[in-house]
């Protein structure tokens, strides 16, 4: 049975902090996410494997027993042995201490985890087989006991695109899953790209009468053709004619919800930056706030000329 490197999998530091380990993961599941790669049996399988690996590094009690079993195992398998030869339970269990051991039993290894699941052998025999082999008696002689217990249903995390227009109204959206349930769910204003939406009570059911899990949106904002954004705030550039940048004057701008008046200095230089407060993007734990608007001036040169222009362009150039 292969030793499977969970760190390595999901590519961070065996001593990588529990944000360390989402972050990766989350990067990884929008890259796997069988939503987004419909019919690559490859990427599925990668899917499963991240999946099993942030299932036991995100939960701290598994990771300690997995950190714990690592170089046993290592050493287990160079010796060429077995699983069936190898004493799960007695990396778990120290002689001086004193407590109960939950164990559990083959029915509710299947329950947790699915007859089948998408979990390897050895996520199966490290979190599986050493129940089996101890539900009973410990290897010090103390007898065990199950305690059934409620146990919580897995968050689950879903990609979801938005355009700008929808990330600053805020939006609402129906999702339907395979099993054919539906969930209207709620983007709030301002949201950006990386931002989750949590919904409560929508993640996978809960077993032994425990509560669902959470299902998280995670945002992906749409590029648009008029606005680039900068955290809450807007840029954009507009075309100003030459006459307006050297003499000064009035132009229109779109903002995103509406349209400005925008004073234009005499002698404006190309490529002037203007900032307009307040007309950029909500903010998404403030909403009535909102970041600036930024806009470009890019000057706009005069085209088919008569000859008439030409002449005193030509009266212009020499006074100059």
């Amino acid at each position: 049975m292969e030793y499977k490197d969970y760190y390595s999998i999901l590519g961070v530091d065996r001593k990588a902090s529990p944000q360390e380990i989402k972050k990766a993961f989350r990067k990884l599941a929008r890259k796997y996410h069988p939503d987004v790669n419909s019919g690559n049996e490859g990427a599925a399988e990668k899917f499963k494997e991240i999946s099993e690996a942030n299932e036991v590094l995100s939960d701290p009690e598994k990771r300690r027993k997995y950190d714990e079993l690592g170089a046993e195992f290592q050493h287990y398998q160079g010796t060429g042995g077995n699983s069936e030869g190898f004493n799960w339970g007695q990396w778990q269990s120290q002689p001086d201490q004193q407590y109960t051991y939950r164990s559990v039993s083959p029915e509710e290894f299947e329950e947790l985890f699915g007859k089948e699941g998408g979990y390897s052998d050895f996520f199966q025999n490290l979190f599986g087989e050493a129940a089996r082999r101890q539900a009973g008696q410990g290897t010090d002689g103390r007898h065990f006991h199950y305690e059934a217990q409620p146990r919580r249903g897995q968050d689950i995390e879903h990609g979801l695109q938005v355009t700008l227009d929808e990330a600053f109204n805020g939006t609402r959206r129906v999702l339907e899953w395979e099993d054919g349930r539906k969930i209207e769910a709620k983007v709030p204003r301002g949201v950006k790209t990386e931002s989750r939406v949590r919904l409560k009570g929508q993640g996978a059911p809960g077993l032994g009468g425990g509560q669902p899990g959470d299902l998280y949106l995670t945002i992906e904002v749409l590029p648009d053709k008029r606005f680039q954004r900068d955290n809450d705030d807007l840029k954009t550039t507009i075309p100003v004619d030459l006459f307006t940048m050297l003499l000064g004057g009035k132009v229109s701008v779109a903002g995103i919800d509406r349209t400005v008046v925008l004073d234009i200095p005499p002698e404006t230089r190309n490529g002037r930056l203007f900032r307009l407060r307040g007309l950029g993007m909500p903010k998404m734990k403030q909403p009535d706030q909102r970041g600036d608007l930024y806009v470009t001036v890019e000057a706009l040169l005069p085209q088919n000329l008569t000859a008439g222009e030409k002449e005193l362009a030509e009266q212009w150039k020499k006074m100059r």
